[in-house]
């Protein structure tokens, strides 16, 4: 039988190679997103075209969180950053893009799923080394987050351990993008631009910092041809 996994997919670079890395460790995955008010639907569409490519069940969540208004990233009317790509991720800058406690509720949502499911592990796609600052991608929120867990499940009262693994955590984007190829993700499916629109908007952080990773990777970016 095999081993169960619950995926938090966005439909962005990250979570597609996360979720592309589970499925090549041998887990039977399914997977979830999340609607809270994003400034576009492109991302999800993304998420439902990747999930159907792969063959993994998609779980689509949708919350209204009025609070989560407080970031540029949610609705229209905040004005996004457009940062220069030495100053993403400066230590104690926290974008207005950041979602207060957005990583904390979706983490959530995917420990539930798996005590739902069966399944003894959640896959994650944050990493630390190219990102825009958030607080919520660092390690040690994670192994806080499992050891929680542990507490609060079925399956962890009954001393079967739901984990939390996070295979990108340490890779920078260069990084990312090479694991992404050699598992053959399809990267062209994915998106990550902040602004959405028919075109990746190539200012906005992720814009910036996924064109870092592409560029440094040697490889040209499959969704911009």
């Amino acid at each position: 039988m095999k081993r169960k996994a619950a995926v938090l997919f966005s439909g962005g670079l990250d979570s597609t190679v996360a979720l592309s890395w589970a499925l090549s460790k041998g887990f039977e995955c399914s997977a979830v997103s999340f609607a809270y008010g994003q400034r576009h639907s492109r991302e999800n569409r993304s998420a439902r075209a990747i999930a159907r490519r792969l063959g993994v069940k998609l779980y689509e969540i949708e919350l209204d969180f009025p609070w989560f208004r407080a970031s540029s990233l949610v609705g229209k009317g905040g004005r996004l950053p457009e940062q220069k790509l030495s100053a993403i991720g400066r230590p104690g800058d926290i974008p207005s893009t950041y979602v207060p406690g957005r990583n904390l509720v979706f983490a959530s949502a995917g420990v539930s799923l798996a005590d739902a499911i069966g399944a003894r592990a959640v896959v994650l796609g944050p990493n630390i080394v190219d990102y825009s600052g958030y607080p919520d991608c660092r390690p040690a929120f994670y192994r806080a987050l499992e050891k929680a867990a542990a507490f609060g499940t079925r399956q962890g009262d009954r001393g079967e351990r739901i984990k939390l693994l996070t295979p990108l955590i340490k890779l920078s984007k260069a990084g990312i993008v090479r694991l992404g190829m050699r598992l053959s993700a399809p990267l062209e499916l994915t998106w990550s631009c902040y602004a959405g629109g028919r075109r990746p908007c190539g200012r906005c952080d992720s814009c910036k910092l996924r064109a870092k990773g592409f560029t440094e990777a040697g490889v040209p970016d499959p969704a911009l041809k």
